[in-house]
């Protein structure tokens, strides 16, 4: 019973949801209750449909899962602010993620587990970058987005209490990572995610997409 859905977002944004049980191609979440942080490798590829001016191709389904979870996933291609082409991804620092320089979210959650998982490609080769998710939307400012999302607010500033994506690309300016938790996002409460140039819990914000996360 999977009723299908198309979206586009602004700039070569696409947005994908359906189930987290495997149905209509989503992959099935991983195992596991307890909260994690790992950092790729740089070896992930990405799926971003737009091309490299920003304009996008939309083609995502969606659909109920009988188990109560969902997945989603958000693609973007990075312009900077005030861009000919507006987009929802947006670089500050175009010497650190170039325009044009691509970025996937994925979502994914059942009822004992939740996981944010990014791909990133065209970035600087070889370097280590941080990423978290945040509170609020992108704008111009890099401000705008606000601080981390964390589960307990006000409380500890680690990848236990928040979303810590940090990774280091390869040689081709790849990267990818993933954040396990056992609890999930409030209603509203998490909106983008900010790229910075240096990994743990600050940074210089050089880039934010703006991201539909559920809850």
């Amino acid at each position: 019973m999977g009723a299908a859905a198309l979206l586009m977002l602004t700039g070569g944004a696409t947005l994908a949801h359906g189930a987290a049980d495997g149905t209509d191609g989503a992959p099935a979440p991983a195992g596991g209750g307890h909260a994690a942080h790992s950092t790729g490798t740089g070896t992930g590829t990405g799926s971003s449909t737009g091309d490299a001016s920003g304009a996008g191709e939309a083609g995502p389904v969606g659909g109920a899962s009988r188990s109560g979870g969902f997945w989603m996933r958000a693609d973007g291609v990075f312009s900077p602010p005030g861009s000919f082409v507006p987009s929802d991804a947006l670089t500050y620092d175009t010497g650190l993620v170039p325009a044009a320089a691509r970025i996937e979210i994925t979502q994914y959650a059942d009822r004992t587990s939740h996981r944010v998982g990014t791909r990133l490609r065209g970035l600087v080769p070889n370097r280590a970058y941080g990423m978290h998710v945040h509170t609020s939307p992108c704008a111009a400012d890099p401000a705008s987005a606000g601080p981390h999302y964390q589960h307990r607010a006000s409380a500890t500033a680690d990848p236990v209490n928040e979303v810590w994506l940090d990774f280091r690309t390869d040689r081709n300016g790849d990267g990818e990572a993933e954040a396990r938790h056992d609890w999930g996002f409030r209603d509203g409460g998490a909106r983008s995610v900010i790229v910075h140039d240096a990994q743990g819990g600050a940074g210089k914000r050089v880039a934010c997409f703006t991201v539909p996360f559920s809850s």
